[in-house]
């Protein structure tokens, strides 16, 4: 499994952290920004990683922001994205099993950094429950 990652200013230093963390966990990792703590606007990075997930580059995703929202409204104005925001483990869970989100997104600002750790661990071992779900998320593209 490929992650594609990004996050604005707010999640900067949580983005650098987790990078490190899950490339040492021997996972395959694309950092589509930002790269500093300067004040950037998240559309930018959110964007980015949409396209990178839509074009094959990567397979799912990881953003951050302060509060999550920003990247998580961004993300889902592409068709093909499901973002879910998660602030504990249990949203985690759900958001890939009823909604197989593809993008976890994480508020910095509110979560320490063992909890973003915890949130992406439950994220990404949770299987998809499919059946009643898969048709519920059938139904979410505009057509």
């Amino acid at each position: 499994m490929r992650i594609g990652i990004a996050s604005d200013h707010a999640g900067y230093e949580f983005k650098a952290r987790i990078v490190r963390w899950l490339t040492d966990k021997g996972l395959d990792i694309k950092d589509f920004g930002t790269d500093s703590l300067v004040s950037v606007d998240y559309p930018d990075y959110a964007h980015a990683l949409a396209h990178g997930i839509e074009k094959g580059e990567v397979d799912c995703g990881i953003a951050l922001c302060g509060s999550g929202n920003g990247m998580a409204i961004t993300l889902n104005k592409h068709q093909g994205i499901r973002a879910g925001l998660a602030w504990n483990s249990e949203i985690a869970r759900l958001v890939k099993a009823h909604n197989n989100a593809n993008v976890i997104v994480l508020p910095a600002r509110f979560i320490s950094y063992a909890m973003a750790q915890h949130i992406i661990n439950t994220w990404i071992n949770t299987q998809f429950d499919g059946g009643r779900h898969q048709r519920r998320i059938d139904k979410i593209p505009l057509r």
